[in-house]
C-alpha cells in the first residue's frame, strides 16, 4: 500500500489524478475501464482529470466506467440518483460519454428483481476488468456502501445504510426521512478485483476512519481495511485526514522513493 500525504486537499487531488492516469496507462489491450465514486471528496480529483484532458495527457472518450453504488428505490433519472450525479460531476467534466457509464439499477418491482440486477452488474464488472477503482471512505469506515459488518468477500448486493451514513447524506435530500434506507453496492470482494485502487480522503472528520483502515486490524468492523489486502492500493490524504496515523514518518520516507548515491 502506497500512502501519499499532501499539504492541501488541492494537492491531494493532483496526486490522486496522477495515480489514476498512471494506472489506466498500464492497460495492455482494449479500452480502459475506470471504477468511479460519488461524494464530495472525488470532485477535486475529477477536476484534475479534466485539466489533464485539456492538456492532452488523457482522453476518456473510449473509457468504460462502473459506479460503485446506487440507492434502492430511485429511478435512473431521479435528480439524487448516483447516475445523474455522475453524469453531472463526472461525464460532463472529463468528457466520458454517458453511454459508457454503467451504474447499478436499484429500481425494480420486487426485491428479487433488484437482487438479479445486482448479480448481473457484478458479472459485467468482472467481465470488463476494472483497471483503476476510485474510492472515498465514510466517517464510519465504509467504502462504497459496504457498511461496518460487511463481509470482506462480499459481492454486489442490496445493503442497508447505517444511520450515520443516512445522516451524512441527508444534506443532499429534503431531510433525513427522504434519504433511502437501502442501496445496491459493489461488494468488498468485487472492489478488490480491480487492478489498482486509489482512495482519496481529506479533512479531519476522516482521520479516525483512515487510521482504522490503514493501521488497524483487517476487520469487517472497518470495511476500508480491505485496502490492506490489495497489491496496488494508493491512498492519497491531506494533512488533516492523515492526522491520526502512527506511521507517518515511514509513509513520507517511502514516498520519497529510492535514493541513490547517499
Amino acid at each position: 500500500m502506497e500512502v501519499l500525504i499532501a499539504a492541501t486537499a488541492e494537492e491531494a487531488a493532483r496526486f490522486a489524478a496522477e495515480a489514476v492516469i498512471d494506472g489506466l496507462r498500464t492497460r495492455v489491450t482494449g479500452d480502459a475501464v475506470l471504477g468511479v465514486a460519488t461524494g464530495s471528496t472525488p470532485l477535486g480529483l475529477y477536476a484534475e482529470l479534466a485539466r489533464a484532458v485539456k492538456r492532452g495527457d488523457v482522453d476518456f472518450g473510449s473509457t468504460t466506467a462502473f459506479a460503485l453504488d446506487e440507492y434502492v428505490g430511485l429511478e435512473r433519472t431521479h435528480e439524487q440518483s448516483y447516475r445523474q450525479t455522475l453524469v453531472t460531476e463526472l461525464c460532463d467534466v472529463i468528457g466520458l460519454p454517458e453511454s459508457r457509464l454503467n451504474t447499478p439499477d436499484g429500481h425494480g418491482e420486487s426485491e428479487e428483481r433488484i437482487r438479479a440486477q445486482a448479480a448481473a452488474y457484478d458479472a459485467a464488472i468482472i467481465a470488463a476488468g476494472v483497471d483503476v477503482q476510485i474510492l472515498g471512505i465514510g466517517t464510519n469506515g465504509h467504502i462504497g456502501f459496504n457498511e461496518p459488518g460487511s463481509s470482506l468477500r462480499s459481492r454486489t448486493r442490496i445493503k442497508r445504510l447505517s444511520a450515520q451514513t443516512r445522516m451524512d447524506n441527508a444534506r443532499f435530500f429534503d431531510g433525513l426521512d427522504a434519504v433511502p434506507t437501502h442501496s445496491v453496492t459493489q461488494g468488498l470482494g468485487t472492489i478488490l478485483e480491480s487492478r489498482r485502487m486509489v482512495l482519496v480522503a481529506t479533512g479531519s472528520h476522516k482521520a479516525a476512519a483512515i487510521a482504522a483502515a490503514l493501521e488497524g486490524p483487517l476487520s469487517a468492523a472497518c470495511p476500508g481495511s480491505v485496502l490492506q489486502l490489495h497489491p496496488d492500493a494508493v491512498v492519497v490524504l491531506d494533512e488533516a485526514a492523515a492526522a491520526g496515523l502512527r506511521n507517518r514518518r515511514y509513509y513520507d520516507d517511502a514516498a520519497a522513493g529510492l535514493q541513490f548515491g547517499i
